[in-house]
């Protein structure tokens, strides 16, 4: 079976993308498939100067991250919005890992996450652009969960096409 990672696309702590990425982990192990969450809250602090650009592959904290990345088969990201797209960090992650091996010739699932109605969707947008021009395929069934402090009541899904989105995403996903 392929290995997939989950990413938390914040570094927030106690976030609800995390709450989210647990949920999609446990759905993910309910279907046969162990997949690993990266949580962007253990980044090392200053990663953003000691693990890019000429400093590629110097900060050994980040490459237990790139190493994951670059392991992975798959992917799933659950992505908040963040000022009309997704978070500074997400962005500084992905130019921190390996340039296209991380990405190249694999696949991706997305998911937005947001307070407002729109569940993200420019962020997974301009996601998506960012992966296609790294060589990924991102899977076309992208759940916007809007107005997430309505639907979640912090361990489960509540609003029910949520949750069957989530669901069949997950199949896709495996079977992508």
């Amino acid at each position: 079976m392929n290995k997939i990672t989950i990413i938390c696309g914040t570094n927030r702590i106690d976030s609800v993308s995390y709450q989210i990425s647990v949920i999609y982990q446990q759905l993910l192990a309910k279907a046969g498939c162990n997949a690993e969450i990266i949580d962007l809250t253990d980044l090392p602090n200053d990663f953003a100067f000691t693990a890019l650009y000429e400093n590629s592959g110097k900060n050994e904290e980040f490459n237990h991250f790139r190493k994951l990345m670059s392991d992975s088969d798959k992917f799933v990201f659950v992505v908040p919005e963040y000022n009309g797209s997704f978070p500074g960090v997400l962005k500084t992650f992905i130019d921190g890992l390996e340039y296209p091996g991380s990405f190249k010739n694999k696949k991706s699932a997305l998911v937005g996450i947001s307070s407002g109605i729109q569940g993200a969707g420019l962020a997974l947008s301009h996601l998506t652009d960012i992966f296609h021009y790294c060589g990924m395929e991102v899977l076309s069934l992208k759940p916007k969960l809007s107005h997430i402090e309505k639907n979640f009541n912090g361990e489960k899904i509540t609003n029910k096409l949520y949750q069957l989105l989530i669901e069949e995403q997950v199949e896709k996903i495996l079977a992508f």
